[in-house]
């Protein structure tokens, strides 16, 4: 996935590493996990300039999550953070949605290049590309039909793996997961 966040277990892993180093511990597998999550935090956006190129300028991207887990409105250390701040970078305009963490999100990132809707298809509207970071249970089973109405370039990034490759496929959607080959999976 496109890494974890919150306030405890980044803490907890860097408390850790921190324990280790004073009892002369190897932590390197602890500082592995450390590194591979914000490296994580990258893949996405790598994606995103393997299809699109470097420069962003003019692209619009829909974030469907902000917050680090669903259920919550809590973005301490947030994918989402890291992914919207490397767009921003590149020239890109982003389309925000999330069903609990809007507000909190608009507090640290700021009007920039960001506009925050309040439904996930509005999100959608005039985007070049869906860029789904946080589970939330409202994402699992979206109107693919409509996504290839609405993208311009009928491409979705999945953060979390939630979607079946061929099945987004069958609608005539591009698929980029993370992790995983789409030809693992079959239209059903």
């Amino acid at each position: 996935g496109c890494g974890y966040g919150g306030s405890c277990f980044p803490k907890d892993v860097k408390a850790m590493i921190a324990m280790a180093q004073r009892a002369g511990i190897d932590g390197a597998i602890l500082q592995a996990v450390e590194s591979r999550n914000e490296r994580q935090k990258h893949v996405i956006v790598d994606k995103v300039v393997q299809h699109f190129g470097e420069d962003l300028t003019g692209k619009c991207f829909a974030i469907w999550g902000l917050a680090f887990k669903p259920e919550t409105d809590d973005i301490r250390e947030a994918p989402s953070l890291v992914i919207i701040d490397e767009l921003r970078n590149r020239g890109a305009t982003i389309q925000a949605y999330d069903p609990e963490a809007i507000n909190t999100a608009r507090e640290i990132l700021g009007d920039s290049n960001v506009h925050y809707v309040e439904d996930p298809y509005s999100a959608t509207s005039d985007s070049d590309a869906l860029i789904v970071v946080t589970e939330w249970r409202e994402f699992r089973q979206p109107d693919f039909r409509r996504l290839s109405k609405v993208l311009k370039s009928q491409i979705i990034f999945d953060g979390r793996n939630i979607y079946n490759p061929a099945r987004v496929a069958d609608y005539g959607l591009t698929y980029e997961g993370i992790g995983r080959s789409s030809a693992l999976f079959q239209s059903e």
